[in-house]
């Protein structure tokens, strides 16, 4: 049974609606972690701060494939809106595969500086930024599934009004990954390097 354009309208409006309430609850989420990130920076228990162990330019690389990952997410929901399945179907699979760079690399920092003897349970800084960090890693893990997900359906379904509507959902999500990204490399690596 297809829906009216009336009926449309208002599911895009209801599901839209409900999505920015999630997205906005991820704030404050964030906001919390980044807040207690900022109090618990300089409790570093005798142990290593942010300069001694960040690598400014790994994590520059890591930015640089998040947010080429953003880009192409965006360009996946180009295609889809101009009906370009395969292409789009294309800059789905360079997003996957972007993201999953990215969180192999962040799982690589993480790595190291538990073999490196400064886990998560060293020192309050590290407690903080364990926590904040892998927050996003676990959102950019739920992220890939979702995308993962999307590929499958626009092959089994092709780009439907449902399909579309998920992809943009989706890379609403990306994008805000990339923003909360952004303000932990500046306020997390940048302002880490540099205090």
């Amino acid at each position: 049974m297809s829906m009216t354009a009336n009926e449309q309208m208002h599911d895009n409006l209801t599901v839209s609606l409900g999505f920015w309430i999630y997205l906005m609850t991820d704030c404050l989420l964030f906001a919390s972690l980044f807040a207690t990130y900022a109090v618990l920076t300089g409790g570093t228990a005798g142990s290593v701060s942010g300069r001694q162990i960040f690598d400014i330019g790994f994590v520059l690389t890591e930015t640089i494939l998040l947010l080429t990952s953003s880009m192409t997410s965006g360009l996946a929901y180009v295609e889809a809106r101009a009906g370009r399945r395969n292409r789009s179907l294309v800059y789905l699979a360079i997003t996957i595969a972007l993201g999953a760079s990215f969180l192999v690399m962040e799982l690589s920092e993480f790595s190291h500086l538990v073999s490196e003897g400064y886990g998560w349970q060293v020192s309050a800084f590290l407690s903080a930024f364990f926590t904040l960090v892998g927050t996003h890693g676990l959102h950019i893990a739920s992220g890939l599934i979702w995308a993962l997900t999307l590929v499958v359906l626009i092959m089994k379904r092709g780009l439907t009004h449902d399909t579309t509507k998920k992809l943009m959902l989706f890379t609403l999500f990306w994008h805000f990954l990339d923003v909360i990204w952004i303000c932990i490399f500046t306020f997390v690596y940048a302002f880490g390097v540099l205090s």
